[in-house]
């Protein structure tokens, strides 16, 4: 048998594939690859926080001016309203915050001009004048049916004198009437709405009261709303 010299045996160890190594600049470079996507990751992350962030700023300050316009908007109604009656002038404050609805629902049938040449039909004095194209008495025909007028009833100081009311009709009624007290009415609030008070022209609304009416509290002579102006201001 033939003999192996130890260089053969030296060559063929070292043609032998032992482990393979991994270098530390390999190591170091793998290290450098995660780390960048790490920090890519991250500020990916605080990107998309900002812009989100700011896109709900963007909403709420829309909102903030939505609800801006919807107040701005409501206190650029006209806040007053003058009667030119057959009698004068009667300028009324009207209650934007208390009554928004039935302040709206005026302020709209006023620039339609409902409310021109519309006639005062009922006047009972120390109690009421009522206004309206329905002959009808409304919120008050069961005190004047029943003949009890003012004098003879509890009274609440919820209706002071020289309010503005409307009747409560229903919704789909396009009847509005007016009604101006002349005293403290009986407590009509399941019955009537109050809207406004008058601040000028008292004097306009006791001439209307002083009317002569017939045994139906009808006014023997017309009188009546010529024309509704509507103001901002006094």
């Amino acid at each position: 048998m033939a003999r192996i010299r130890p260089q053969a045996l030296l060559i063929q160890s070292k043609k032998k594939k032992g482990p393979t190594r991994i270098s530390v600049t390999t190591i170091l470079f793998c290290n450098l690859i995660v780390l960048l996507i790490l920090l890519s990751l991250i500020a990916t992350y605080r990107n998309w926080s900002r812009r989100s962030r700011e896109q709900t700023g963007i909403w709420l300050s829309t909102f903030e001016h939505v609800d801006e316009v919807v107040d701005s908007n409501k206190y650029d109604l006209p806040g007053y309203a003058v009667l030119n009656t057959s009698k004068g002038y009667i300028t009324m404050e009207l209650f934007k915050d208390g009554s928004p609805e039935t302040v709206d629902k005026f302020l709209d049938l006023c620039q339609k001009g409902y409310f021109k040449g519309m006639p005062f039909h009922h006047v009972i004095k120390n109690y009421v004048i009522l206004g309206g194209h329905s002959q009808g008495l409304g919120g008050i025909e069961d005190w004047t049916s029943k003949g009890k007028l003012h004098s003879r009833l509890t009274t609440s100081l919820k209706h002071e004198a020289f309010m503005l009311g409307t009747a409560k009709v229903k919704e789909d009624s396009k009847a509005f009437q007016l009604f101006i007290t002349t005293a403290p009415i009986p407590d009509l609030n399941d019955k009537l709405f109050v809207f406004g008070r008058v601040i000028k022209g008292e004097d306009v609304v006791q001439e209307i009261e002083d009317v002569d009416t017939d045994e139906h509290y009808m006014p023997k002579s017309p009188v009546g709303i010529i024309d509704v102006m509507l103001q901002r201001e006094i």
